[in-house]
């Protein structure tokens, strides 16, 4: 058997280390010996007797503060469970918070969007006119625009008058170049029947 052995094998005999194993082994040894011994009157029987119930109390102490550790080791797993179970729910607490306050960050980023375009709208609004400005604005076109339609018409008609004149002013020309250009016709008609007769008579 190695010392590595021996020593863990000490480690689970004697528990936390504390020599309980040593104790039970002398107070064994001790009693073997105090009832073996034969004078059991003398004092260093009495001594012995003692020694074993001093030691006796040494391990009756070693077992009650093993049962008190023991018991307390206990309630203090029960207060770690019982605080890991409060640690968890504030865990999701704060799980739950941080979901609520990003919903809350988003919608908040929506609204200041929503904001800036409002201010950008509203900017732009102010600028143009007012309705009351822009209708009386639509009237006043309306009725320039009614009255150039009138002088189109007008202008319109005139033009097609002057036109209709320019048209009679041509024709006339041309049937006055038609009768300038007759006289010369009936001249040589003249011409041709004075010849003839000429002819004729002589």
């Amino acid at each position: 058997m190695g010392d590595e052995d021996v020593i863990r094998r000490r480690l689970l005999i004697d528990g936390d280390g504390t020599g309980d194993d040593r104790r039970l082994n002398v107070l064994l040894k001790n009693l073997i010996k105090w009832c073996n011994s034969t004078d059991e009157k003398s004092e260093e029987s009495k001594a012995t007797h003692d020694r074993m119930l001093a030691q006796l109390a040494q391990c009756e102490f070693a077992v009650t503060k093993s049962q008190l550790s023991s018991e307390m080791m206990a309630a203090e797993l029960k207060s770690y469970e019982s605080l890991s179970k409060i640690l968890e729910q504030g865990i999701e607490a704060a799980k739950e918070n941080i979901d609520r306050s990003k919903a809350d960050l988003a919608q908040a980023k929506t609204v200041r969007k929503n904001r800036i375009e409002y201010d950008v709208l509203a900017k732009v609004i102010s600028e143009q006119p007012d309705r009351k400005d822009t209708l009386e604005r639509l009237g006043t076109l309306k009725t320039e625009l009614a009255s150039l339609e009138s002088t189109k018409q007008q202008l319109e008609s005139r033009l097609a008058l002057r036109k209709k004149q320019f048209h009679v002013l041509v024709t006339s020309i041309h049937q006055l170049q038609a009768l300038l250009d007759e006289p010369d016709d009936t001249e040589s008609i003249s011409d041709d029947v004075e010849m003839k007769e000429t002819s004729n008579e002589s």
